[in-house]
């Protein structure tokens, strides 16, 4: 009897213990199963952090481009004005500095490096005796100039009542007339049309004009 009750006791804990395995095999079992889940949520969730990263990723670049090619744009453009300002004092009036002349608006505008450094009222050809346009250069200067009156023949010697003033400045020649700026003892004729061609200036901006230009300078003259 005592042998009967041991080994009914034996198979007991040998079904216990079998159960128990099965049960923890059982619960493992159903962790795992509900692990995968979050698992799977887990990567989609790198995956659009990824693709998000992604999608600005060639914003970023693109911008970064642009600001490569802005500063691309810029060094030529710096390097030509750093050029420019190396050029040899022999080419300053070639290259520096431009006069202008617009004929519509009574001015004349001193350019030095594409910038407007002065600018002056002139009067200009009168009808019949229209300034010429076109490209020129400052080609004669002279202080205390002689006129002789295009028609009549007269000289007027220079002084303070010189049609021409103390300054002349000529750019324009046929071979025997010149057309240029000069001075006037007559201020009220500027802004007019009252010229044989020629630019007339009060006296003092003519001075200043004429230590302005060098022989060589261009004019361009407007209509």
């Amino acid at each position: 009897m005592v042998m009967v009750r041991n080994q009914s006791v034996g198979r007991i804990l040998m079904l216990l213990c079998f159960g128990t395995a099965i049960l923890s095999l059982a619960v493992h079992w159903r962790i795992s199963a509900s692990m995968k889940p979050y698992s799977k949520a887990a990567t989609s969730g790198n995956a659009i952090a990824i693709e998000a990263s992604v999608a600005k990723t060639p914003r970023s670049l693109i911008q970064s481009k642009k600001q490569n090619t802005t500063v691309n744009n810029l060094l030529p453009s710096l390097l030509a004005q750093v050029s420019a300002k190396q050029k040899p004092s022999s080419n300053l009036a070639t290259n520096e500095m431009q006069v202008v002349v617009d004929l519509s608006d009574y001015r004349v505008y001193i350019y030095r490096l594409e910038q407007v450094i002065a600018s002056y009222p002139i009067g200009v050809g009168k009808k019949g005796w229209e300034t010429p346009t076109g490209s020129f250069q400052v080609m004669h200067k002279q202080l205390n100039p002689i006129w002789r009156h295009p028609i009549t023949g007269k000289v007027f010697p220079p002084g303070p009542d010189s049609p021409l003033g103390d300054r002349w400045v000529g750019f324009w020649s046929d071979g025997r007339n010149q057309i240029g700026f000069h001075g006037t003892p007559d201020s009220g004729q500027v802004g007019t049309a009252v010229s044989h061609g020629c630019l007339r200036m009060r006296n003092p901006d003519v001075r200043l004009l004429y230590k302005q230009v060098k022989m060589g300078t261009p004019v361009e003259v407007r209509p």
